[in-house]
């Protein structure tokens, strides 16, 4: 596997700067064909997309919404309007693409952006699926997304522990996506900008194979972003590899406290 890069942006703002440092990287896993995952790590957005679907549909539709992500990226438009409409344009590319041929090819889309409108900077997740985001605060790591699942909602409804929702049948059942219908609305949180905060944006092919316990481990092992994807990707893939595996770290200094390399 190629070195994981470590990619770096500064955002000057009244009082000091804002540093960040992230790294990504996809894998098909060991027991995948094809890799139906897709990933967008552009300043400010940071999403992970797995795909789902017969054929190719899984790669069409992570591949689709990533496409349309990726511009709001680029122009700096990023916002809960922006990201809806960009969804919805992705429902249509899926549902025309000539090599979409399930009913339920879809996708999820999990991830974080920065929110610097209004001087008030802060972040955002937004998530649809069973992809999530973490959050290392304080030596703590915290699951911040919701999964929309089967088994998480049996979960939430007191039928089912954690621990036995791990071997579940219905363990890749999905109760949201991008794809299957026309509602594409995102669930968000906003977050405080704090320092020294490490987000994990991943999809389900890391946690199938790694507790949240064990991601916090290899974080705490590697301060370097590209480092820490490189372990838990490594990791996964020795654990099993059972399905497609992304992730993305990304890490917040304020004030200047880090050193960075030129910004890409």
């Amino acid at each position: 596997m190629p070195d994981v890069l470590t990619r770096f942006h500064t955002v000057e703002r009244t009082g000091g700067s804002i540093v960040l440092a992230w790294a990504a990287a996809t894998d098909v896993g060991k027991r995948r064909e094809v890799n139906q995952d897709a990933i967008l790590a552009e300043f400010p957005l940071f999403v992970v997309a797995d795909g789902m679907g017969g054929h190719i549909g899984g790669e069409i539709a992570s591949t689709s919404t990533i496409d349309r992500l990726r511009p709001l990226a680029e122009n700096d438009e990023v916002s809960a309007k922006t990201i809806e409409k960009a969804l919805g344009r992705a429902v249509k590319d899926i549902a025309s693409h000539p090599d979409t041929t399930d009913d339920g090819t879809g996708t999820t889309v999990t991830g974080v952006y920065l929110d610097v409108a209004h001087g008030d900077a802060h972040w955002v997740t937004l998530n649809i699926g069973d992809s999530r985001v973490y959050l290392v605060r304080d030596g703590e790591i915290v699951q911040i997304t919701t999964d929309h699942s089967v088994v998480q909602e049996l979960i939430a409804a007191g039928r089912l522990s954690p621990e036995e929702a791990e071997n579940h049948p219905y363990g890749n059942v999905i109760t949201r996506a991008v794809g299957p219908s026309d509602s594409v609305k995102p669930d968000y949180v906003r977050l405080d900008l704090v320092d020294g905060d490490r987000f994990v944006i991943c999809s389900d092919g890391l946690t199938k194979e790694l507790t949240d316990y064990g991601i916090q481990h290899f974080l705490a092992e590697h301060t370097d972003p590209g480092e820490a994807v490189t372990a838990m990707l490594d990791a996964a893939l020795n654990n099993g590899g059972r399905d497609n595996i992304s992730i993305i770290v990304l890490d917040v200094a304020l004030h200047g406290d880090v050193s960075s390399p030129d910004e890409d």
